[in-house]
């Protein structure tokens, strides 16, 4: 849709286009402190807007009218600066403020030139009162309590109790309550504000659970204007909660401050575990620990670390509660998580002690499933199970039997249905033909909406199948929302299991041919050279007529099927077989069938074995600095990571033997990072840059070495895991080793560089002579909730936007890029003008002119990175990995060519999985303020389709490579963009 909008007259001589963008080499400005600096248009553009912000709220700075209006207004004062002043003369402040009022006021906006002057007037003020002033003491700030604007008074209010009677406002404690909350943040973070804002919302009969909430809402709706005050939002939920658990405890109202709070933590604590236990919530053997030795190492000032975001969702589903009542603080819950996985340590005090200094410090994170359940009387701590469905009809609906079981406790499934026979294939039993894996899958896809996990998240499932199957085509249409209701599945994520030999084909244009696995049954245990022999004999049999049930098509015609579905709907995935198996460290053992739900878990299955992994994330950011990754301080977060998790596979609650049997006989474990995109910025590297690549592979050998020889310690004290001779391991392969075995497996068609930088050669000597205690030990989930929590970066993954509305089960949470905040304060940039920019351009800063290129090549969102610098950072991971990645793909606008050229990229450079394709969104961030809400947001509003994010900055661009030949175009640009592609999908959290 065009838009005209009635523009001013010019002045003659003036530009009526775009304000230049750029600094003026015709005109220097004299600053008010003496100093001569560049002229730069954007700024009297910035100001203008600020301007119309002011008398026309927040709405205004982003409209269509006001941004041309500002654009012609802007060159009209350039154009009477450069007549009066030409080249090579210096220019006051105040000569181009004053032109910029005349502009105002020749274009008839009296009101918004009105504004102007009052800013101006406003500012000297200011500036000649703290002139005046000594600097403020920072060891003070925040320490006072917060007085409304103006000396006004708080009024007289009456606050209605939970039994109905009444009582006078607290206003002492109300003010103590915000002051704690903004002490020691941003000097920009105003507790008068808060306190203003709070006082808005009151009533007189205000209950005192709408009181509590009310200071929370305040410093919630601010959050777009300074990050910090999300650490406010969470302090002042805090005392909500402090309320909530001594209240409980003590069988009678209770209060606390923050600093009273600290002192009662060592004797809350103990209350707390006999609580827990005589509510059968926790543990009974927690009683047995020291409780008093456990309070005192309680960190009571880590309660103040938390954002909004991340406390918020802990106290929605994570702390543990009497029938809604929360009984448990932030420390208790990180110490009672380290309790539960110490207790079969010898020491378990010293243990336990050491599991939460690294828990309650954000240095690493367990997954959800070890934080919910840890501790507790049913302990299901793992993370991810992988099944393989065998064919026959008992084996099918036990499979299904299974999956409830396995998810009742909050565990994500992946599931191999290769082996079950398809349709048209004979049936000896009834003499029938089979109706194909699809009615099973509509089954297995309802028990998961069944089993919600006590209310907690649904039961979440992928169903994998190898590319060769019969009903490989109607297995990529179970997500369409078009055709026959019972063939599809909604709520199952499904997966594309692709072996090297059809990609081959693809890329050959040829053909190929699709089998019913009842036929050809050993085709599933088979990859690499041996799957392509033997694929090619069952293609000539079936062409001599001696395979029943089979069917020839283009190779290149079911890629561009299964393309044009990953788009459309989001599944199935595409995940690489033969990478997983001839790099997996158990060739020996088994064979991997499928990955998990979350594509990063790569372990054998088989009808009696079902394979369980159990996860942890170091958080990379909290092992950066400026000058680089800490690998003194990694590698003992490693070492206790992986102890953990070790613990982790003796402790746990089994569902159903076959995982039980599996997981003690090979332990392995995933240890992955989240805040990689927080890192880089701390290192200052863009993601779309070759040190960030670099950086990839080298932070991942860091972790990789670390993590094996915290393996290769418990080898030494508890001993090697049973399967271990045989394995990779015990021929000195190290997960690096075995991308050779690929390359040959390809015939050197891999672009995977390997490079050591670690001392690699003792630790295989090492390996081979003492063992490792787990089969597998590293794998990249996507961490969306336990990063929240944290309140880093999830996972590997590129920034969103710098501004946003999150939405989860835990409602519409605005998130501002601290670190960017941060940068553009430095350089004078942060103000509501910037603002406005980030909700117009959604987030970005690619299209705002005043912004540096070097900012906005380092903030650069996810959309704007091209996704082949994804694939490239992955692929350099992946060489340290033994396991896989949760690797999404953001794509701008998808087409056929984009999506074929990324997936065979994936393929050529050694990834084993991808996860999610992200394709822009159409609906953006809320382009008005959401100040004076109360924090209830509207997340999103539509938004036309120019406003999608602007072009990629230069800075950002892709490598240029030679690409292989593309397949034509097939998915058509714009469709809509399916729901289970959504950034944040809060239904799948089982890896996370």
């Amino acid at each position: 849709m065009t838009q005209t909008t009635e523009r001013p007259a010019a002045a003659p001589g003036a530009p009526t286009g775009t304000a230049p963008a750029g600094p003026s080499a015709r005109i220097a400005v004299l600053k008010r402190d003496g100093g001569v600096a560049a002229f730069e248009p954007a700024k009297i553009s910035a100001a203008m807007r600020a301007a119309f912000l002011a008398v026309e709220g927040q709405g205004a700075g982003g409209s269509s009218r006001v941004r041309e209006l500002v654009d012609v207004l802007t060159g009209q004062v350039v154009a009477a600066l450069e007549r009066r002043y030409g080249a090579g003369r210096s220019v006051d402040v105040e000569e181009i403020q004053d032109q910029v009022e005349l502009a105002l006021m020749r274009s008839g906006e009296h009101r918004i030139a009105r504004s102007y002057v009052l800013y101006r007037e406003e500012h000297a003020r200011l500036r000649a009162a703290a002139a005046s002033l000594p600097e403020p003491d920072d060891a003070s700030r925040g320490a006072e309590l917060p007085q409304m604007p103006g000396g006004a008074r708080i009024p007289d209010l009456r606050v209605t109790g939970p039994d109905g009677g009444q009582a006078p406002l607290d206003v002492d404690r109300l003010r103590l309550v915000i002051g704690e909350a903004c002490a020691d943040l941003d000097p920009a973070v105003d507790a008068s504000a808060v306190l203003a804002e709070t006082v808005r919302s009151l009533y007189d009969g205000i209950t005192a659970a709408e009181l509590a909430q009310a200071p929370v809402l305040a410093a919630r709706s601010m959050v777009e204007t300074e990050p910090d005050y999300s650490r406010v939002s969470a302090r002042l939920l805090l005392d909500v909660l402090r309320t909530e658990v001594l209240t409980l405890l003590a069988g009678e109202p209770q209060q606390a401050s923050q600093a009273q709070m600290a002192e009662r933590y060592p004797a809350y604590f103990a209350d707390y575990v006999r609580h827990g236990v005589a509510d059968e919530r926790l543990d009974p053997r927690l009683l047995d620990f020291d409780l008093e030795r456990l309070g005192a190492a309680i960190r009571p000032e880590r309660d103040l670390d938390f954002t909004y975001l991340g406390l918020q969702t802990l106290y929605d589903r994570y702390f543990l509660h009497t029938r809604g009542v929360r009984f448990e603080m932030p420390q208790a819950f990180f110490l009672r998580v380290a309790m539960g996985l110490a207790l079969e340590e010898d020491d378990r005090e010293a243990r336990a002690v050491q599991f939460y200094e690294a828990l309650s410090s954000f240095d690493l994170m367990t997954s959800t499933p070890t934080l919910f359940n840890a501790g507790t009387v049913r302990p299901q701590l793992s993370s991810c199970f992988l099944t393989t469905v065998d064919d026959d009809l008992d084996a099918i609906y036990s499979g299904i039997r299974d999956n409830a079981l396995l998810a009742k406790f909050s565990g994500g499934l992946g599931n191999d249905w290769t082996p079950v026979r398809g349709t048209g294939a004979y049936i000896k039993g009834t003499n029938g033909e089979s109706s194909g894996i699809v009615p099973f899958l509509k089954v297995a896809n309802d028990t998961a909406i069944a089993v919600n996990q006590g209310g907690k998240r649904k039961g979440a499932v992928c169903a994998y199948l190898e590319t060769w199957h019969i009903d490989v085509e109607q297995f990529l249409d179970l997500r369409k929302n078009t055709g026959d209701d019972r063939r599809r599945t909604h709520d199952m994520n499904t997966a594309n299991w692709v072996p090297d030999l059809f990609l081959q084909r693809v890329e050959a244009d040829g053909d190929w041919t699709l089998f019913s696995p009842d036929e050809v049954p050993d085709l599933h245990d088979l990859y690499g050279a041996a799957f392509k022999d033997r694929y090619e004999h069952y293609e000539a049999e079936a062409a001599a007529g001696r395979i029943a049930v089979s069917r020839t098509v283009r190779a290149k015609d079911l890629w561009r099927r299964m393309l044009t579905m990953l788009f459309e709907t989001g599944h199935p995935w595409i995940t690489f077989k033969d990478a997983c198996n001839l790099r997996s460290p158990q060739q020996h053992a088994g064979v991997v069938h499928s990955s998990n739900l979350c594509t990063e878990i790569t372990l054998n299955t088989s009808r009696d074995e079902v394979a369980v992994c159990n996860l942890a994330s170091v958080n990379l950011a909290q092992h950066v600095g400026p000058d680089g990754l800490d690998e003194e301080k990694l590698r003992a977060t490693v070492r206790t990571a992986v102890r953990m998790l070790d613990d982790v596979i003796d402790i746990n609650l089994y569902t159903i033997p076959q995982a039980e049997n599996s997981n003690r006989k090979h332990r392995p474990v995933g240890l992955g990072l989240m805040g990689f995109q927080d890192a880089l910025f701390t290192l200052g590297l863009p993601y779309a840059s070759e040190a960030a690549v670099e950086f990839a592979g080298t932070s991942m050998e860091a972790i990789s070495h670390a993590a094996i020889s915290a393996s290769a310690d418990l080898a030494e004290e508890r001993g090697a895991y049973a399967s271990f001779p045989g394995s990779l391991w015990s021929q000195g392969v190290m997960p690096h080793d075995s991308v050779a075995r690929v390359a040959e497996a390809r015939g050197g068609d891999l672009d995977q560089p390997v490079v050591e930088r670690q001392d690699w050669a003792s630790l295989r000597e090492r390996v081979q002579r003492t063992g490792v205690r787990n089969s597998n030990i590293m794998a990249i989930a996507p961490t969306a909730t336990i990063s929240n929590i944290v309140g880093v970066s999830q996972s590997i993954e590129p920034q969103y936007r710098n501004l946003y509305v999150k939405a989860n089960m835990s409602g519409d949470f605005t998130v501002v890029s601290t670190s960017l905040v941060r940068a553009l304060k430095e350089r004078g940039l942060w103000d509501d003008v910037m603002v406005s920019d980030l909700k117009y351009y959604d987030g970005s800063l690619g299209a705002v002119d005043r912004v540096p290129a070097d900012l906005k090549a380092l903030y650069a969102t996810a959309f704007e990175v091209d996704p082949h610098w994804l694939v490239r950072a992955g692929s350099r991971r992946q060489v340290w990995i033994d396991q896989a990645q949760s690797l999404n793909l953001y794509v701008l606008e998808p087409n056929g060519r984009t999506l074929d050229e990324l997936y065979r990229a994936a393929w050529r450079q050694g990834l084993k999985t991808t996860y999610y394709l992200r394709s822009s969104s159409r609906t953006h961030v809320e382009k008005s303020t959401l100040k004076g809400t109360d924090g209830r947001l509207n997340a999103v509003a539509v938004a036309p389709a120019a406003a999608a994010v602007p072009a990629v900055p230069a800075a950002v661009a892709p490598p240029v490579t030679a690409a292989p030949t593309a397949v034509a175009a097939v998915v058509p640009t714009g469709a809509p963009q399916p729901a289970a592609c959504s950034i944040d999908d809060p239904e799948c959290e089982a890896c996370q």
